[in-house]
């Protein structure tokens, strides 16, 4: 998926995410990490971002991460919705997730 401008998706509420995605043409994937338990779940969340790049065929995207403790999966929606939006489609399908 190739990201054209920036999207984002979430808040800054405790236990959200708030993520966004911007366009870093031939510079690869760029992770920059704001957590309240960085210490602690830091490369969790991390690997998640990079994770659920690879299944959305990203390779090459600015990304901003401002986590106040979500889960896992907090994390994946709100990057998907986020990918999602950077890259001009206004529908997600679900069904490619699995």
């Amino acid at each position: 998926m190739k990201i054209i401008k920036t999207g984002s998706a979430g808040t800054l509420e405790s236990s959200d995410v708030l993520i966004t995605v911007r366009s870093h043409n031939g510079k690869g994937v760029q992770i920059t990490l704001s957590s309240t338990v960085e210490k602690q779940f830091g490369n969790q969340i991390r690997h998640v971002v990079l994770e659920t790049l690879k299944q959305l065929n990203v390779t090459e995207a600015a990304v901003d991460v401002q986590d106040k403790g979500a889960l896992d999966c907090a994390i994946q929606a709100r990057l998907i919705a986020a990918v999602h939006r950077a890259a001009g489609i206004d529908k997600i399908n679900w069904e490619e997730m699995r």
